[in-house]
């Protein structure tokens, strides 16, 4: 029973006993009136009764038809569950063999990028030794000539070599207010060339600098070594020149916007020493930021 129904007919109760009492007092007004509200209260009792019993039973239709629906989710989930079970197996299986196929595929494309990457540095390799090839009979004319019976492989140290060059041209360059420095993490390297014509390669380069600069700077000579290569980077802050202009500087009698007079050999001289050791030389420039050489010579 609800508070509701509870309420309604304690009230039915407290109007019959008023209607009683009233009865023994005789008074008929107050009679009537607590017999209409019995009346009423009994009404809206039973009123709220069978709306309970009827909320009553919807609720268990309701909760009946929740079971059925409980039921049948129950059963439409075992069974997609038992097909999705199969279709996961399947897919897991399909996703494997993707990923084989893939790094199967991903070990092909690496195997056949590694075989053209060498087959363009075989390619690059001939083509560089077919031009230097071209250029030898060129360049070997350009060489400086050996002293009698000197070896033109001897196994020599450059950073000896080199130090040798800049205390010759010394006082060239404190003429020209020029600091010329060399930088190298090993205190001697070894290289098979001829220290006459080493000793050219780096005059010629240091000559260049000090008739070019125009003015109080320095000349930064770092030598160092990678695997079998030597490397040495011989920068200066002068002028420098336009990229253009760099291009060339290696051809014969090239002196560019900055001319001074000469025979213009020195650069192309030091590029066909280079090259006849079997090394690559190259220029970076830029107005204003000066001049780099960068060379690359074998070791053997």
């Amino acid at each position: 029973m609800t508070t509701a129904q509870k309420l309604f007919l304690g009230l039915s109760a407290l109007c019959y006993a008023l209607v009683l009492l009233n009865f023994l007092q005789g008074d008929i007004w107050m009679i009537l009136v607590f017999f209409i509200l019995h009346s009423i209260c009994l009404i809206l009792f039973s009123y709220l009764s069978f709306e309970a019993k009827v909320d009553k039973q919807t609720m268990d239709e309701l909760i009946e038809e929740l079971a059925r629906t409980k039921a049948e989710k129950e059963e439409i989930s075992a069974s997609l569950t038992q097909q999705l079970s199969g279709k996961s197996t399947q897919l897991m299986e399909a996703e494997r063999s993707l990923l084989e196929t893939t790094e199967e595929l991903n070990t092909m494309k690496q195997e056949v990028s590694e075989l053209n990457e060498r087959e363009e540095a075989r390619i690059q390799k001939e083509k560089l030794e077919q031009k230097r090839e071209a250029e030898m009979p060129a360049l070997e004319s350009l060489l400086p000539p050996l002293p009698y019976e000197a070896d033109d492989h001897e196994t020599i140290d450059i950073i000896a070599i080199c130090k040798e060059t800049i205390k010759d041209l010394a006082p060239y360059a404190e003429q020209a207010k020029l600091q010329v420095v060399i930088s190298a993490p090993e205190s001697s390297l070894l290289v098979k060339a001829s220290p006459s014509r080493l000793r050219v390669l780096f005059r010629n380069i240091i000559d260049n600098s000090i008739k070019y600069m125009r003015r109080a700077g320095s000349l930064i000579i770092t030598i160092s070594n990678i695997g079998d290569d030597i490397f040495i980077v011989l920068k200066d802050n002068g002028n420098g020149l336009s990229p253009n202009e760099t291009e060339h500087i290696f051809e014969l009698n090239y002196q560019g916007s900055n001319r001074i007079s000469g025979n213009g050999l020195g650069l192309t001289q030091a590029k066909a020493i280079v090259t006849y050791y079997g090394g690559t030389i190259y220029a970076k420039s830029t107005i204003g930021q000066g001049m780099g050489i960068y060379i690359q010579l074998p070791t053997t």
